[in-house]
């Protein structure tokens, strides 16, 4: 029998030492480079992540490998992208214009919606393989070819697919797929995709509580470096951990177009959880559900409240968000994709269109199966629940499912 997060013998799982020490020799070695870029950009996150997996998160030895992995592979990337830049200055002179950036909650169709959008050629989203292994820049004449690609598509028959098959039902994990830039975020060790892997409540709090102007700071500069060998018109781009930086991404893209995406809490919710609990299981043998249920709620709340906030601010980029409701976009996404458009001033080409429509046809929803999830499998009382989203529901004139 093998293990299939690290391909050895069941019996013959590395032991790893989650220290800041470690990690950091054992990037300098892999990469034979020793700049990590600005301290003050990702050394407290660091720290922070690796108090809490190893105090919070209830490894086990596969979780401790993977999350040393992961820890591991982010220190490489930026240990490589700082030296690119340095060897190419240049590519912090490409300019940014007019990015467009999709809000959306978690199951709010924020993911087929960026993933459409991604088959208009004039658009540019960042796709999982190049946020996986992000140096060298990649190029337009290999982008469909890079090698990149097999090793990101490994990594995940190796991973989620092999350890959680179902998994693929509740959330597609591909190389070719388009990414979300919780994956970008996490280059600063400052995202929330962390806790999505992990028990790390102290982290996840640190994380929801800090201010995010640096970390898209490093994002711009991550989206100049795709974009040098690689432009396109736009970038199209969406996260789950937007809400918690609408304000740092407004003053650094001052010209930022926003989708904010919406459905009813209620499915998102226990949608949600049973994701984080699906994935930390891969990790862990201590997943209590219940825990998770109250962290995500009152997240999620949180969220939502941040969204209401950021409509009220009188922000230049709140006067002009499209909002897309979940109900409406999944009786006609291509509709809804010409929607936006529309509301933004931006052609749509017959080829995009085209393009789109095939993506539909061959893309049916469910095609890996469904999965089945309750609010009550994770301690959540739907009255009290519905009660504490009414303002989100009443505000956006989110509807009911």
């Amino acid at each position: 029998m093998s293990n299939a997060a690290t391909g050895a013998p069941s019996n013959a799982i590395p032991e790893v030492q989650l220290t800041a020490d470690v990690l950091l020799e054992t990037a300098r070695r892999n990469t034979g480079l020793a700049d990590f870029g600005d301290e003050a950009d990702w050394r407290e996150g660091f720290q922070r992540l690796l108090a809490s997996l190893n105090e919070e998160a209830r490894l086990n030895a596969v979780g401790r490998v993977i999350a040393f992995n992961e820890v591991l592979r982010h220190l490489e990337n930026r240990l490589r992208v700082t030296e690119d830049l340095k060897r190419h200055p240049e590519i912090l002179e490409v300019e940014i214009v007019k990015p467009l950036f999709m809000v959306g909650l978690p199951r709010t169709g924020s993911t087929i919606m960026h993933d459409l959008l991604a088959k208009d050629p004039d658009n540019r989203t960042p796709m999982t393989w190049e946020c996986h292994i992000m140096s060298p820049p990649p190029d337009r004449a290999t982008y469909e070819t890079d090698p990149r690609i097999a090793i990101c598509e490994q990594h995940f028959e190796q991973t989620s697919r092999a350890l959680i098959p179902e998994f693929q039902a509740l959330h597609e994990m591909g190389a070719h797929l388009a990414q979300e830039c919780l994956m970008l975020n996490a280059f600063d060790f400052k995202s929330i995709i962390f806790a999505n892997q992990f028990r790390i409540p102290s982290y996840q709090s640190w994380v929801e509580s800090s201010d995010q102007t640096s970390v898209y700071r490093t994002h711009k500069r991550q989206l100049q470096y795709m974009q040098w060998r690689n432009p396109r018109e736009r970038w199209v781009l969406k996260s789950t951990g937007y809400h918690w930086g609408l304000d740092a991404i407004c003053t650094v893209y001052p010209d930022a177009r926003i989708v904010m995406t919406h459905r009813d809490p209620l499915k998102l919710i226990a949608s949600h959880c049973s994701l984080v609990s699906m994935a930390c299981s891969m990790g862990s043998d201590q997943v209590d559900r219940l825990e998770i249920g109250q962290m995500w709620s009152r997240s999620w709340e949180e969220a939502m409240r941040r969204g209401v906030a950021f409509r009220e601010s009188g922000r230049k980029q709140a006067q002009n968000v499209f909002d897309m409701h979940f109900s409406e976009m999944v009786n006609d996404q291509v509709g809804m994709a010409q929607r936006i458009y529309e509301h933004f001033g931006i052609p749509m080409s017959e080829q995009a269109l085209q393009r789109m429509r095939t993506f539909i046809e061959q893309n049916p929803r469910d095609r890996h199966g469904a999965h089945r999830y309750t609010l009550e499998q994770f301690g959540l009382d739907r009255a009290r629940e519905r009660e504490r989203y009414r303002f989100y529901q009443d505000y956006f004139k989110v509807a009911e499912e």
